[in-house]
């Protein structure tokens, strides 16, 4: 049988926390499948210059077969995989991907497959609770975001929630962050501490605002038309091996999170503590759950307070 070569874009670098657990799970693959399906990975999305949307046309149109993306850009093509990043929706990890892996990623799923891609079960990588990270000042209230420039990474839920805190949404692509505090073309980020850390964002924002505001993480696609091409034992791998390097990337990258607003301050960052019910109740003011629940529409929004339960009250 010839060999069916692939690949596998993701937005982080190689010494991410991403990385080395894709490249485990293509090697599991490569070895079960006795080198039938051969999948290479490469880190920053190959460097194409239009980054994660271009990455996101390409997988949709069949010109790459696998991708890892976080909610609010895939929402891009199909609209409901926003619900992701639905603002104080999720309170723990555990509740993200226990949802994920059962009824609401397979409902994501049923969603993203008329667009040509398949969302891989259990194929949810983590990247963790966000938050705010300012050059100058830390982000204790909502008020303090009046007027900042907020590096936002592409997708609604991350503009509609900063404009109704106050403050101008910049979108800047990660491979472009660092230049863009460095050269402060923006006052602030939002990111997952861990993806703060391995992209040297610590050297050029100082204040970190523990707000977990947003949840994100990395939904592992592929082309549904090269799915489909592949046997019945491919497929097989692939699940086997996404069940296994999952589990271990997760709590390899929830560990992270959680040691860094420890090691942040060795690294030149003040970490400040918030109470994040003013950014809840500033948000509701302003009418964000309001909207997002009619932009989701009722199975999506129903689905995710089922999961999430922090939304009901909306």
């Amino acid at each position: 049988m010839a060999t069916i070569r692939a690949r596998q874009f993701h937005n982080q670098p190689a010494a991410s926390h991403i990385h080395p657990y894709l490249v485990a799970l293509w090697d599991q693959v490569r070895r079960d499948t006795g080198g039938a399906l051969d999948v290479e990975v490469f880190p920053q999305n190959a460097g194409i210059p239009g980054s994660d949307p271009q990455a996101l046309a390409m997988l949709a149109s069949g010109e790459l077969e696998f991708f890892t993306l976080m909610g609010g850009i895939l929402g891009q093509v199909a609209p409901e995989a926003e619900l992701q990043g639905v603002a104080f929706a999720f309170d723990t990890p555990a509740q993200v991907f226990a949802a994920m892996d059962g009824e609401l990623g397979a409902f994501l799923d049923a969603c993203t497959r008329p667009h040509g891609i398949h969302m891989l079960p259990g194929g949810c990588f983590e990247n963790g609770f966000r938050w705010m990270f300012g050059i100058d000042r830390p982000i204790l209230a909502p008020s303090d975001l009046h007027g900042l420039r907020m590096r936002i990474p592409s997708g609604q839920t991350f503009e509609d929630l900063f404009r109704a805190l106050g403050a101008t949404p910049v979108v800047v692509h990660i491979r472009g962050l660092h230049e863009a505090l460095a050269s402060r073309a923006v006052d602030a980020h939002e990111n997952a501490p861990v993806v703060t850390e391995v992209n040297r964002l610590h050297e050029v924002s100082f204040h970190a605002s523990l707000t977990d505001h947003q949840w994100s993480g990395f939904n592992l696609l592929v082309n549904l038309a090269f799915w489909n091409r592949l046997s019945d034992a491919m497929r097989d791998a692939v699940r086997r091996a996404v069940a296994t390097q999952a589990v271990a990337q997760r709590a390899y990258a929830d560990a992270c999170n959680r040691d860094l607003a420890a090691r942040f301050p060795a690294l030149g960052m003040a970490v400040h503590r918030v109470d994040r019910e003013p950014f809840r109740a500033a948000l509701a003011d302003a009418g964000f759950f309001r909207d997002w629940k009619a932009r989701l529409g009722p199975p999506a929004w129903t689905r995710l307070v089922a999961a999430a339960g922090g939304l009901a009250r909306y």
